[in-house]
């Protein structure tokens, strides 16, 4: 089997996390898989150099240029299937699809991360038209894609997953130490990008509220974003400068979450929340919202509590309530870990995406036998 995969995103987020872990984890189980990827991003610089990573990127949803080259690295490489993981991939790869001249094309397959609906411009029904299945992230995901009327035949839920042994063997961070914190804070970590749609904001509304009851915990918010200034200002603005902290990305994340006494995703839509399962292969307790896939993550009350979103009264109380029992921690911590083992392995997403791989593939070999035989 060989697959081609797409990802046109310069930054560095979970999304493109799943694409390298996909790309590798099919390697090693003897698929060859090619990555297209763009020349100045990420995903790129730590990708495996060699004759299977190629630096393209489209200028728009709509370039032409680059989608024409992509069609030729199609007919030279002939994959079985291309697989495109974000949306100017999508696009670029239907465009590219579209313009091979006669004769069978690969499989479309299109990964999808995000629960909320589907775009419905032409050019966005055009191009979800092309594709033969959608990968959800979640069930929820899935739901949505039934919604907007997908038909379930052309859908399937393969959760993420993470490197389990990779997140056993980093080391632990001293938080307290490396951001000059009183040594016997309780530290509660959120790590997500600083957009709308993961909910910082009611986090930092929830820190006064938490302060109340444990006047002395701090709350490290990791990431950058287009909202940084204005979560700064709202720290500012409810004077906690000394309580909450936005010390920006760290590539020692993962040691940061075990240097933690609570993890939280306060996320308003989620597609699934890898950032949770890495909490809780650190052995974390989580708070966290019943926001698109999270709860098909978090099993409220063994491995974590669940709250609504945009309820920053509600996120105060779970994380006190939690704050306050340190036996509780754990016991969910432990729980959590044994949940990753068994559900969320980067071993298990790869076999069910290749098993999902030889299917689509077959269908599409026999449909085209049918098609031949009716002629």
């Amino acid at each position: 089997m060989f697959s081609l995969h797409i990802d046109t995103a310069r930054t560095w987020r979970g999304g493109q996390n799943q694409v390298l872990l996909t790309v590798t984890g099919l390697r090693a189980i003897g698929h060859r898989a090619a990555l297209v990827a763009h020349p100045d991003g990420e995903l790129f610089r730590r990708a495996a150099e060699g004759l299977d990573l190629v630096p393209l990127a489209p200028r728009s949803e709509v370039d032409l240029s680059a989608a024409w080259r992509l069609s030729r690295l199609v007919r030279r490489l002939r994959p079985d299937l291309v697989h495109a993981h974000d949306p100017h991939g999508v696009a670029m790869a239907a465009l590219a699809l579209s313009m091979i001249p006669g004769g069978p094309t690969p499989a479309f397959v299109v990964s999808r991360r995000v629960d909320f609906h589907l775009k419905a411009n032409s050019l966005s029904r055009w191009k979800h038209r092309q594709v033969d299945c959608f990968v959800a992230a979640s069930e929820a995901i899935r739901q949505l894609l039934r919604t907007d009327g997908v038909p379930d035949e052309r859908t399937v839920t393969v959760h993420e997953g993470i490197d389990v042994d990779h997140v056993r063997l980093a080391p632990a961070v001293n938080v307290h130490e490396a951001l000059w914190l009183p040594h016997h804070a309780p530290l509660i970590v959120n790590v997500a990008a600083l957009v709308p749609h993961k909910g910082q904001r009611y986090l930092i509304e929830a820190a006064p509220l938490v302060l109340r009851q444990v006047p002395d915990a701090r709350i490290v918010i990791f990431g950058e974003g287009e909202l940084r200034a204005h979560l700064e200002h709202l720290v500012r603005e409810l004077r906690l400068e000394k309580h909450v902290l936005l010390p920006g990305f760290r590539a020692d994340i993962l040691g940061c979450i075990k240097g933690a006494d609570l993890f939280v995703l306060c996320s308003v839509t989620e597609g699934l929340g890898t950032s949770l399962l890495d909490a809780m292969a650190c052995r974390k307790a989580v708070v966290a919202t019943r926001a698109g896939g999270i709860p098909e993550v978090v099993d409220d009350p063994h491995t974590g509590l669940l709250v609504p979103p945009r309820d920053a009264a509600a996120l105060a109380q779970a994380i006190v309530d939690l704050l306050r029992d340190d036996g509780r921690r754990q016991r969910m911590g432990e729980a959590g870990f044994a949940r990753v083992g068994s559900r969320f392995t980067v071993e298990r997403m790869v076999a069910e995406t290749a098993t999902l791989y030889e299917r689509i593939v077959q269908t599409r070999l026999q449909a085209s036998g049918s098609r031949l035989r009716a002629r």
